[in-house]
């Protein structure tokens, strides 16, 4: 995987190749990225682009005192140029000997102690297929189903292990950890090992959460912000990989918010009409009564996980645009008129506050929804929730 490869981010890659050109590049690196933005195949390019570099390139110590870099003379190699290294055909198809990979893993039967080389050629399938994928999109492509991934004691044995050992092949030795939020207590197994690695050693770790990352092992990384994606990279990207046609690709962008997974799962649903659905369930919860509700919630709850977080985040679009619409009048709103007006009039029944109270229990039902709760006790609360926040002026619901 290239650079190019990587959707937008013009600005952190050329951070990333001018930390390797200038002597900057630390041993330990945490690529911080929301779902769906591309911190994963980012760092998966750089990690390629590190174990490609020639052997015999001139280098000098870094500032750390461990990791060597090359040196900003003529043997710099721009990360665009990498792919006529003889390296980079092992590295980007993750075979390379100096590219190791931990991520959230599950036991196979009861009593294993799984590492993620149990899942390697999973792992490269995954990658080849679905850079942009979170981990429950992994999880369950490896069977998870209701499993809770982790990333074990036995891994972080194994990455030691491996890490203590010479570079094969490469200048250097690289790991890649996605999702160290999954590392838990057994993270500080790794603390020295981040802190002294052995020479010519690189940590990238890439998360979605620092909140969730051990503070011990967040403070021993440089950190690597990578923002969310422009509407008009994922415009490009969606024209340009997927044949998609430019209305099309502009809609979905909007709602997508810079999630470039979530416009993929968008793309697939586009026939959907969430718009028809949506105008459903708020006649049933505000018009038609109990038994239309009933109706709804046995419909919504009959069409699948994915697509009741698509409807959910089709309906959170609409009021994020009804919000704009009252700050920015009608002109700082892209949508097309029947959204548009859809969202206007969302503004005759909900003020802000019940509309970002809303917003609020939309997430929720989300979050829920992504971690197997019934559908249809989830909606039937839901709709009573939504009920009150909407007829209630005076009242939100804070649960």
């Amino acid at each position: 995987m290239l650079f190019s490869d990587v959707i937008g981010h013009a600005a952190t890659k050329q951070h990333l190749a001018e930390m390797v050109e200038q002597n900057r590049l630390s041993h330990a690196l945490l690529f911080l990225a929301k779902e769906g933005t591309g911190g994963l195949p980012l760092a998966m390019a750089f990690a390629q682009y590190i174990v490609s570099l020639p052997v015999d390139a001139p280098i000098v110590e870094d500032l750390f005192g461990g990791m060597t870099a090359l040196a900003p003379a003529s043997g710099f190699i721009h990360p665009d140029q990498i792919a006529d290294q003889p390296s980079f055909s092992r590295a980007s198809q993750l075979i390379h000997p100096d590219l190791h990979f931990t991520f959230p893993v599950i036991p196979r039967k009861s009593g294993d102690k799984p590492t993620s080389g149990d899942y390697i050629e999973e792992w490269r399938s995954f990658i080849q297929t679905y850079p942009y994928g979170n981990v429950y999109d992994w999880l369950q492509s490896i069977g998870a189903e209701n499993k809770q991934g982790n990333i074990t004691a036995e891994e972080c044995n194994q990455i030691i292990r491996q890490l203590n050992l010479k570079s094969f092949e490469s200048k250097y030795k690289v790991l890649l950890l996605w999702m160290p939020e999954y590392l838990g207590k057994e993270g500080n197994k790794l603390l020295k090992l981040i802190e002294e690695p052995p020479a010519n050693t690189l940590f990238i770790l890439v998360a979605e959460n620092e909140e969730l990352i051990l503070p011990t092992i967040l403070s021993r990384c440089q950190l690597v912000k990578i923002p969310a994606l422009e509407d008009e990279e994922v415009v490009a990207a969606l024209i340009e990989r997927s044949q998609t046609t430019p209305e099309l690709a502009k809609q979905i962008a909007a709602i997508s918010e810079g999630n470039y997974r979530e416009a993929l799962n968008l793309l697939q649903h586009a026939d959907e009409d969430w718009h028809s659905l949506l105008r459903e369930w708020l006649n049933a919860m505000l018009k038609n009564g109990p038994a239309a509700q009933v109706k709804f919630v046995e419909e919504i709850s009959g069409i699948g996980r994915e697509k009741q977080k698509q409807f959910l985040r089709y309906f959170n679009h609409l009021l994020e645009q009804s919000i704009r619409i009252r700050v920015l009048g009608e002109d700082g709103v892209k949508q097309g008129d029947t959204e548009k007006d859809f969202a206007k009039r969302l503004n005759k029944i909900a003020s802000v506050s019940q509309q970002e109270a809303i917003i609020e229990e939309l997430d929720k039902a989300s979050y829920y929804i992504e971690r197997n709760a019934n559908a249809k006790m989830l909606f039937q609360a839901l709709t009573i929730k939504l009920y009150h926040i909407i007829q209630n002026k005076t009242l939100i619901l804070n649960s």
